[in-house]
C-alpha cells in the first residue's frame, strides 16, 4: 500500500463515524427496534456493534503497533448484538465511535513507515497487519451506515 492510498483510506476512516450518525438522524425508538427480516439485526444492534468493533479495534491497532508479533484475539459479534443491546440508548455508544476513532486517527497520522509494515496474526484471519486493519475499518462505520439505511428504506 503506498501513501496515497493510505490517505485516502484515512481520510474514509475520518468521515466513518459521521456516517453512522446521520444514518440514524430522527429515527424514533419503534425503527431503532425494527428488524427487516428474521435473524437480520436492528439499528439498534447496529449501531451498539459498530460502538463494540470500535473500541476493540482501537486496540488491536495499539496492540499491532506497541508490541511484537501481537495475537489479535477475535470476538463473537453477533453473541455481542444480541446479549448486550436490549434497549440501551444509542447515544453513548455514538460518542463511544466518535472517540475511539479520533484517538485512533491521532495514531495512525503519525506511524513510520516502519510501523505501517507491523503485524501480529488474528485469531480468526490469520495474518494481520497495520495496513490489512485500515483496510478493514476505513470501511466499517460506512458499511454499517448503509446496513442502516436499507433498514429505514433510504439507501
Amino acid at each position: 500500500m503506498d501513501t496515497k492510498q493510505r490517505a485516502e483510506l484515512i481520510k474514509k476512516y475520518r468521515t466513518g463515524h459521521q456516517a453512522v450518525v446521520d444514518a440514524v438522524a430522527n429515527m424514533r425508538e419503534v425503527e431503532l427496534d425494527h428488524s427487516p427480516g428474521a435473524g437480520d439485526w436492528t439499528p439498534r444492534q447496529i449501531v451498539h456493534h459498530v460502538a463494540d468493533s470500535e473500541m476493540t479495534s482501537a486496540i488491536r491497532l495499539r496492540w499491532l503497533v506497541a508490541a511484537d508479533n501481537p495475537t489479535i484475539v477475535g470476538y463473537d459479534e453477533k453473541l455481542f448484538a444480541e446479549s448486550l443491546t436490549r434497549d440501551r440508548p444509542i447515544e453513548p455508544s455514538l460518542e463511544a465511535v466518535r472517540w475511539a476513532r479520533e484517538s485512533t486517527l491521532q495514531i495512525l497520522e503519525r506511524l513510520s513507515e516502519d510501523e505501517w509494515k507491523k503485524a501480529g496474526t488474528h485469531t480468526e484471519l490469520g495474518p494481520y497487519s497495520v495496513e490489512r486493519w485500515l483496510e478493514v475499518y476505513a470501511n466499517h462505520c460506512h458499511d454499517h451506515a448503509e446496513q442502516i439505511k436499507k433498514t429505514r428504506g433510504t439507501a
